[in-house]
């Protein structure tokens, strides 16, 4: 059976205690779950004489005795350096001693902006330290960095001052920030995401016979004017049985494709019909050559026919060899 590592017990030493200490002087405080820490466990709206200030803070606590040095205490950068240098709030770092309970704090974000290397750590004076009386000087210096950055929230209620500290910390990379005309569309198709694929597949699929089915549409009258210029045939018929030729054809196409074949041929058959019978009618004004006319219509009979039946008997064949290779 899995076991709990013994860091998490550590860890979590570090968190109760930070929460504990900002809750004893009103200040609000939200714990980051373990599933959404990106390099904070803590989001803090300070207060006085129980009201927000509207000054905030998010707060990474590390706990342990691999943070501690000589000269006091250590938090490494690791893959946040981006991160936290470009925080519209201040990132504090909060290191818990177990052995005195002592925490000891700084302004990552001031640290690392002040910094003109790149660092991979963020020391710690032991002189930093941070308790009931010197909570005051902590609030302070917090309120003055972010004064001088102008991150103060006002008027907010505490949903939206929670979601104007996520949206600060996501603001650090502009692709980040949400487009409020686009995001609720967003947000209802990354919850039905994979129905949204399989919707936008068919669409996809069908988007080809819903041209051609306009295109027909648009076509018939001159079809059938072109036939009533140069036959004596019922154009009705004539124009349905090519109408019908080109249905088939296409849906052919269409479930050949969804089943992962590329009917190439089928296809080049199909440009053909439509580029030589399509076309011709629209642009005919009445006065082409009468028998070059009669007989594309005659051949366009014939083709309707005799295409179908060619396509049906091909495609009927093709079927009944994969019900054998089934069968054995």
């Amino acid at each position: 059976m899995a076991k709990i590592s013994p860091n998490r017990r550590i860890e979590l030493a570090g968190v109760h205690a930070v929460r504990a200490l900002l809750d004893d002087h009103d200040h609000l405080v939200q714990e980051i779950s373990g599933s959404n820490d990106h390099g904070e466990d803590l989001h803090v709206l300070l207060t006085r004489n129980r009201r927000r200030t509207g000054y905030v803070l998010a707060i990474q606590v590390k706990s342990g005795r691999k943070y501690k040095r000589s000269k006091g205490y250590s938090i490494p950068i690791e893959d946040h350096y981006e991160d936290w240098k470009n925080s519209k709030i201040p990132v504090v770092g909060i290191v818990h001693d177990l052995e005195t309970k002592n925490l000891y704090w700084v302004n990552i974000t001031a640290v690392l902006q002040n910094s003109e290397e790149r660092i991979k750590r963020v020391d710690i004076p032991r002189t930093s330290l941070l308790n009931s009386e010197t909570m005051s000087d902590f609030t302070s210096a917090i309120e003055s960095y972010v004064d001088s950055t102008g991150a103060r929230l006002r008027e907010f209620t505490l949903e939206e001052a929670w979601a104007a500290i996520s949206r600060a910390l996501d603001g650090l990379d502009p692709n980040n920030v949400p487009n409020p005309l686009f995001e609720p569309l967003a947000e209802l198709l990354f919850r039905h995401e994979r129905r949204t694929k399989q919707i936008a597949r068919v669409a996809l699929q069908l988007c080809p016979l819903l041209l051609l089915s306009l295109l027909l549409v648009y076509e018939w009258p001159y079809q059938v004017r072109y036939v009533n210029n140069y036959t004596e045939l019922n154009p009705v018929l004539v124009v349905g049985s090519l109408y019908i030729l080109i249905s088939w054809m296409t849906l052919t196409i269409f479930f050949e494709l969804r089943a992962g074949r590329r009917p190439k041929e089928t296809g080049n058959r199909l440009i053909a019909v439509c580029a030589l019978y399509l076309w011709i009618p629209v642009t005919d004004d009445g006065d082409g050559v009468e028998w070059l006319s009669e007989s594309l219509v005659v051949s366009s009979v014939l083709v309707s026919h005799f295409g179908l039946l060619t396509l049906m008997a091909l495609y009927i064949k093709r079927e009944v060899k994969r019900k054998k290779r089934r069968s054995a």
